[in-house]
């Protein structure tokens, strides 16, 4: 059995465009959001997702990829200021996401705590951490009945993953940000085991590729150092967690190497970078093998030889600036305000110097701007400075490139690919890349590119399949082999199995209800068995042990002689039973009602066999050919408004417009029109030519039927 069902998909925000991740997932009543951002280059309200669009209390659950701010900040906005509360819905991210989330999640309210515009208050923060729920790598987690998850590594930054998500037998993959290249201390994105329907993948650098891994950090380490060389300060915007682990490995290992660099002092100018050390140590198991055994041979890899935190003291930044090469690693990596935009405001005159853009910049960011190299630019405090520090990108982005990106694409073979967290002009790049790629192979894979606020609506054929367990399972069956079992639906599944096994299976039980209804009836017990043969064939004739004579209809509907006109019905229940005793109840009542049954019911012994009577069977006499008649009766009936049983000297009295008769016969009316049929010859008289015409007719389409039911029942078939 198939069904067409229809997945909706609607980006609250990075629907092209990257920041204020949040993607709406909807099937079958059942309602998912991947991810809650704030867009980097907004503040306030403004930066949030487009949260209108959606009622929070229907939502069942909200899974967190990772940390970043711009798929977090607003989590907690959501948790504390819309209705979310008011529905049953949970929130969840790994282990190691949450501990970096409340570290996050401090500094950022820190950092807009003076703001007029904040968006939470620090209790709406804790409120939102105490609620959310932890889970592991490849965990199965099912928040309600027909939804169920399995988070897998994703690479990027500590703790992230992607989200395989299950709803009803739908497949979708949200990847979230991820990374498909191992690096100095993170694995590399997984290739889940499952082929989803719908895969929803980052598009970041739409069809950018990089140069290998070895080759960005020769160029980088060299640009350090020759910027150091001519007398310079080099600043690494970063953000605080993420890619500034990775870089400080690389630069703690470039100083070891080069004793000349000694006296160069690398600061990491993060508060939230150095509280964080502890999470990283503390997670060690979750990272790659090379960082594992650093750590198993007493080498924390993370206590680093050449690099030191940056002084929180008034003044440090201008302190610095002025002061001898170094190195500064200083968030927020987008330089919107902070450290990072302090420094490069500080040393941007200065042509010794050098700014390093080593992670992708956000559209209308002053990093995005940068890269351009412009001539000036403004201040925080509203005036123009020079622009003579050297400007340079290279790219440490934990995002896939073009390469990366198609090969996981086509590795995960989803029917649908929709493309989410890239600017326009790259996402849309990417999809014609992609569909020029699959056209090529003739491939039937739709690539999709949704905007914010636009749903987009994927149908599905979903097939219900039932698979039979327990004791229906230990033969094997051929095809088109009927089995017959109890089915069981659980979340949106179908199993099926002998009744024998419920408990065992499914800690269910099964009982039997028997149904009782009695009815009155005014016609014999013959004629009803006669209906039964009739209408359901063979009937089981016996007495019950309470010595009530009893019909069987069927193998489950028993009717009983309880009294003198009275019967009963009993059978259990069951959609199939119930069936049987609706039409065996609406059978005999349709039989008490009809006159034509009432009157044959008391035919006396005047009435005279119908020449069709074998007389020769046992059960062949005359309650038989009472039967008869009545049949014959009831299909005169059906079809004209009154039939009506006379004997001799009855039919004399009458006012019939035909010769008088010395046989029982059967009077048929209809409006003005008699018509008399001699029970004996079966002759029909009328004066009506048409209506005695019409009345032969119907009497032998009777006579044929009633004949072939009292063969069917008489054993020397004559």
């Amino acid at each position: 059995m198939a069904d067409s069902l229809t997945l909706s998909i609607t980006l609250l925000g990075a629907g092209q465009e990257v920041g204020r991740s949040c993607c709406v997932l909807q099937y079958r009543g059942k309602t998912i959001v991947c991810d809650v951002g704030v867009h980097p280059a907004y503040s306030g309200i403004a930066s949030l997702p487009f949260i209108d669009e959606l009622d929070w209390s229907t939502v069942d659950a909200i899974l967190i990829t990772h940390f970043h701010d711009d798929h977090t900040a607003a989590l907690a906005y959501v948790a504390e200021k819309t209705n979310f509360r008011d529905g049953k819905g949970k929130v969840y991210m790994t282990h190691s996401t949450k501990a970096l989330y409340k570290l996050m999640m401090q500094d950022f309210v820190r950092m807009s705590s003076s703001s007029s515009d904040a968006l939470f208050s620090p209790l709406d923060m804790t409120m939102c951490h105490s609620s959310i729920v932890p889970v592991s790598v490849h965990q199965l987690i099912s928040p309600c009945p027909g939804v169920s998850f399995t988070p897998y590594n994703a690479g990027h930054v500590l703790g992230a993953c992607m989200f395989l998500i299950n709803i009803a037998g739908l497949h979708i993959l949200y990847t979230g940000d991820y990374s498909r290249e191992e690096d100095r201390h993170l694995v590399k994105a997984e290739l889940p085991p499952i082929r989803p329907d719908v895969l929803i993948v980052e598009s970041t650098f739409g069809v950018q590729s990089h140069e290998s891994r070895g080759a960005r950090e020769l160029r980088f380490t060299n640009l350090v150092h020759a910027i150091i060389h001519r007398g310079g300060h080099v600043l690494l915007p970063t953000l605080a967690l993420g890619r500034a682990q990775e870089l400080l490995l690389i630069l703690d290992e470039y100083w070891e190497k080069h004793p000349d660099l000694d006296n160069v002092p690398i600061y990491y100018a993060s508060g939230l970078a150095r509280k964080s050390m502890a999470v990283y140590q503390t997670y060690i198991h979750t990272m790659n093998s090379h960082i594992r055994s650093r750590f198993a041979n007493k080498d924390n890899p993370f206590v680093f030889k050449h690099i030191s935190n940056l002084p929180q003291s008034r003044g440090c930044e201008k302190k610095i600036a002025e002061g001898p090469p170094c190195v500064v690693l200083a968030s927020p990596g987008f330089m919107q305000a902070g450290t990072s935009r302090e420094l490069f405001e500080l040393w941007a005159p200065d042509s010794r110097n050098g700014l390093i853009i080593t992670g992708f910049s956000i559209e209308g960011t002053l990093s995005r701007d940068i890269i351009n190299e412009p001539d000036d630019f403004m201040s925080l405090k509203g005036h123009t400075i020079q622009r003579k520090i050297s400007v340079d990108y290279i790219p440490f982005s934990a995002h896939v490139d073009f390469t990366q990106n198609c090969e996981f694409i086509e590795q995960v073979k989803a029917q649908h690919v929709v493309l989410v967290h890239g600017e326009q002009t790259a996402v849309g790049r990417l999809r014609a890349a992609l569909s020029s790629r699959y056209k090529d192979r003739d491939e039937d894979v739709e690539i999709h590119m949704p905007r914010n606020c636009e749903t987009l609506q994927l149908s599905f054929r979903a097939e219900r399949v039932a698979k039979a367990i327990g004791t229906l399972a230990d033969k094997i069956s051929q095809s088109n082999d009927a089995i017959s079992g109890l089915l069981v639906s659980n979340d949106y599944s179908y199993t099926l199995l002998d009744p024998r096994d419920l408990r065992d299976h499914t800690g269910l039980s099964s009982c039997t209800i028997r149904q009782k209804q009695k009815i009155v009836l005014h016609v014999g017990w013959e004629l009803v068995h006669w209906h039964l043969e009739g209408m359901f064939g063979s009937v089981e004739d016996f007495i019950d042990p309470a010595g009530m004579p009893t019909m069987r209809v069927m193998g489950v509907l028993d009717v009983k002689h309880t009294q003198e006109h009275e019967l009963t019905l009993e059978w259990g229940a069951s959609d199939g039973n119930d069936a049987i005793a609706d039409s065996t109840l609406a059978l005999i009542t349709w039989i008490d009602a009809s006159s034509a049954s009432s009157g044959l019911s008391t035919t006396d012994s005047r009435t005279k066999p119908l020449p069709y009577a074998c007389g020769h069977h046992p059960h062949c006499d005359n309650d038989s050919d009472v039967s008869h008649i009545q049949a014959i009766a009831m299909f005169l009936e059906a079809h004209f408004d009154d039939v009506e049983l006379h004997m001799p000297e009855e039919i004399e009295d009458t006012r019939v417009r035909c010769e008088s008769s010395t046989s029982s016969a059967l009077l048929v009316r209809l409006d003005d029109a008699i018509a008399e049929i001699d029970l004996l010859t079966l002759a029909v008289n009328s004066s009506n030519a048409v209506f005695k015409q019409r009345v032969t007719t119907i009497l032998d389409m009777a006579v044929s039927t009633v004949t072939s039911l009292a063969k069917s029942c008489c054993s020397c078939g004559t």
